[in-house]
């Protein structure tokens, strides 16, 4: 079962993921490059993410991905930038890597796909990655959400089908 969450602290689904893990008590960290670099400045010292020796993205995303048992990638649309890199690490590293594309998935259709791919795969540390809050306004409250119905789920406090409108 889902134990940690981890991921890079960049704004939007990165902080989501972390936020939605501490909000719920689950433990939560990853990498950062160096010096906490975030696009909004430093990352506030709460969070409990450990510094590369570099200022680069490429290497955090390198070291998440391989510190977590799977990648979920959260994006509007296909994944570029960051987003795609992260894809491609996970690819060719051969980690379990979930694309959900929010164009696509509501947030109950989202939490549905993750919970099921987190149940195959026995993910207990996933790194949470994808959009920026400044390419894509609006991704980290979906994360967040997507997220924290999973957590509530897989700890029994709500069955996922509460979440998602019955259909016959």
């Amino acid at each position: 079962m889902l134990s940690k969450i981890i991921s890079g602290g960049q704004t939007g689904a990165d902080r989501a993921g972390l936020d939605a893990a501490m909000d719920c008590g689950l433990e939560h960290g990853g990498w950062i490059p160096r010096g906490r670099r975030t696009e909004k400045g430093r990352l506030p010292d709460r969070y409990r993410l450990r510094e590369t020796e570099s200022f680069s993205y490429p290497e955090r995303t390198l070291k998440n991905v391989l510190a977590a048992d799977g990648t979920v990638l959260f994006t509007r649309g296909r994944p570029t930038g960051g987003s795609a890199l992260t894809l491609a690490v996970a690819r060719k590293h051969l980690r379990p890597v979930l694309h959900i594309n929010l164009s696509r998935y509501d947030r109950h259709a989202a939490a549905v796909a993750l919970y099921e791919w987190l149940a195959e795969n026995r993910i207990r540390t996933l790194n949470v990655a994808g959009s920026r809050e400044s390419k894509d306004p609006g991704i980290y409250s979906e994360v967040y959400g997507v997220i924290t119905m999973v957590i509530e789920a897989l700890r029994g406090k709500r069955a996922l089908s509460l979440f998602v409108p019955h259909q016959e």
